[in-house]
């Protein structure tokens, strides 16, 4: 069937919750009621990565780029677009644009380069059709008819490849570790345990594209003699478990997965395991003891689990986003990966941009790209023209960079030399009303829940850093407790047993590092100047009050007392610090101290 015109409609969990199944459904609906149902295909995609802009409506052949659609909008794109022929610019992201215009002229997208979100946004990930028609099980057919297992991995380590999941290490030493590892029995693992507060690039590449990963995987099991997949999953990613699972049937359907693959003889079938949240489970050694049905908890390395893994063994495990690069590096060869990137950094790293960000979302960028080019051309600045104050990069196991490190070209070595790390991607961005104390506090509370509790340096000494921490934001702290919180954390990081707890400390040392002056304000001057920490500001009414009594009726706390056109007072030692009475307030006589 000949289509004049395709409708992408953005199937993301964060558009999903944004009713783009209804606006899917409505599009579907609109498209009988006009009569043009043949002359139109309408497709759920993966997320587009403009999430601030969601729910997002593409339309091609003219590629319009519909943002904020609502439900209700769908009449307007039948009717208008394919019926009339010509845009709804009310929903145009560019409203003002006279002519066609791409959307990669869109400035979000001008410096991105997609391999890992290739599929992303464009394909229906629950048609294995639309994969295979983008050049998908290319590879695997390549690495099945083609190549040995030596030959996949030496173009795996020739790539440059390394692990997106945190430490960086090079995937092709891991895969070659696999393949001469000894043993009839081996295993392929997918981290999809993503847990760092803020980040969901794994969670959006399975949603658009969960077929790149099973035939990654299935790739590794043909290089290592492994012919058995584990994905281990979070049970809270519901939209990317059922399109996985959608994704191994269609696999297995199609003879791409299970017994004998194309007719090549190599059996390699994949299984899903769902993890409870546990973010200490995003490291290798806790997360396949949890697959073995055993407590989350690391054990020692080595042995390594490409020596000893998975039921003792040999195991290679990847997160989600490394093994979205394989079936790439295959495919076009690693002479073409390793031309990307820094020296250092081959390829591109996916981040998630969130926090005070004019356009949030999922980013896809060459290593070597600064984070001035990320934060303000990409991310179009700080929300309400605010000033910048730092970005927080690695979650709970990064560090704080700020803006005198702006032009760093972002790689591995690069975030590590500047007290952070890449981590698995997430990137939040800060402003002058963030507290550096509150934050450092945040993540070290995290922590705190989310250590395993195996080995004393990191049960204990999170804990007791958040109680300094917490001491601090009161107003009760005292100089020497900064010496204390850099004492504990280098013991933390010298002696605790995995990568938990060895980076746990970094956000607090790193604060404390660049904004050291801003801890001395809250433990000698009892002064949060960014306003966060409740314990250490109060709500004054100024001359500017005409007695309207509009604060006292809003007040939770029954605290603000005054005569009717006269000025009214707050009772401080009754006061929540809530803040209700300044956003009431229509005439800015109440202030924040």
């Amino acid at each position: 069937m000949a289509y004049t015109h395709y409708i992408l409609v953005c199937g993301g969990t964060g558009c999903e919750s944004s009713n783009a199944d209804l606006i899917y459904k409505n599009l579907q609906t609109e498209a009988k009621n006009f009569g043009v149902e043949d002359k139109v295909q309408i497709v759920k995609t993966g997320c587009f990565g403009f999430c601030e802009k969601g729910p997002i409506v593409k339309v091609l052949p003219e590629d319009s780029f519909y943002v904020e659609v609502k439900p209700e909008d769908a009449k307007d794109i039948i009717a208008e677009q394919i019926v009339k022929g010509r845009e709804v610019q009310r929903l145009l992201y560019n409203k003002e644009k006279k002519s066609i215009e791409e959307v990669q002229e869109i400035q979000f997208y001008q410096k991105q380069l997609r391999i890992v979100l290739r599929n992303c946004g464009v394909i229906n990930p629950e048609n294995i059709e639309e994969y295979i028609a983008r050049d998908g099980y290319l590879a695997l057919e390549k690495a099945l008819f083609e190549m040995t297992p030596e030959q996949i991995v030496d173009e795996i380590k020739k790539s440059g490849l390394r692990g997106r999941g945190g430490a960086g290490f090079p995937t092709g030493l891991k895969w070659e570790a696999g393949m001469k590892a000894p043993g009839d029995v081996k295993y392929v693992v997918c981290n999809a345990d993503e847990g760092d507060p803020g980040a969901y690039m794994d969670r959006s590449t399975i949603e658009g594209d969960p077929h790149s990963i099973l035939e990654a995987m299935t790739i590794c099991g043909k290089a290592i003699g492994a012919n058995k997949g584990f994905v281990y999953i979070r049970a809270e990613y519901p939209l990317a478990i059922e399109r996985l699972k959608v994704a191994m049937a269609q696999a297995r359907e199609n003879g791409l997965l299970g017994k004998d693959i194309l007719g090549s003889g190599f059996d390699f079938d994949i299984e899903i395991r769902l993890g409870a949240g546990a973010f200490v489970c995003g490291e290798e050694t806790a997360l396949l003891r949890s697959i073995e049905g055993q407590r989350g908890m690391p054990t020692p390395k080595p042995p390594f689990p490409a020596q000893c893994g998975l039921w003792g063994k040999p195991t290679v495990i990847n997160n989600v986003e490394t093994w979205a690069n394989i079936p790439v590096i295959l495919t076009k060869g690693a002479d073409w990966f390793n031309k990307i990137g820094t020296e250092d950094s081959k390829g591109t790293k996916v981040f998630a941009l969130t926090g005070k960000i004019n356009n949030s979302g999922l980013v896809e960028v060459p290593m070597g790209t600064t984070l001035r080019e990320i934060i303000f051309e990409i991310g179009g600045g700080i929300k309400g023209g605010k000033k910048f104050k730092g970005v927080q990069t690695g979650g709970p196991s990064g560090g704080i960079i700020t803006e005198e490190h702006l032009d760093t070209p972002i790689d591995f070595g690069a975030l590590t030399r500047l007290g952070s790390m890449m981590g698995s991607g997430g990137m939040i961005v800060m402003d002058e009303d963030d507290c550096v104390v509150d934050v450092a506090k945040f993540y070290m509370e995290f922590c705190v829940d989310e250590s395993c509790g195996k080995c004393s340096p990191c049960r204990i000494g999170t804990r007791q850093m958040h109680t300094i921490l917490d001491k601090i934001s009161r107003g009760n702290g005292e100089l020497e407790d900064l010496q204390k919180l850099k004492d504990i954390g280098q013991a933390m990081k010298s002696a605790s047993l995995c990568a938990l707890g060895q980076s746990a400390p970094n956000p607090t040392l790193s604060t404390i590092n660049k904004f050291e002056q801003e801890y001395i304000d809250h433990i000698v001057n009892k002064k949060c100047v960014a306003g966060k920490c409740k314990k250490l500001i109060s709500y004054e009414i100024t001359e500017k009050c005409i007695g309207c009594g509009m604060c006292a009726r809003n007040c939770p706390a029954n605290c603000i007392v005054g005569e009717k056109k006269s000025r009214h007072v707050i009772d401080q030692n009754k006061c929540l610090k809530c803040g209700q009475c300044e956003k009431t307030c229509k005439f800015g006589a109440i202030i924040k101290k």
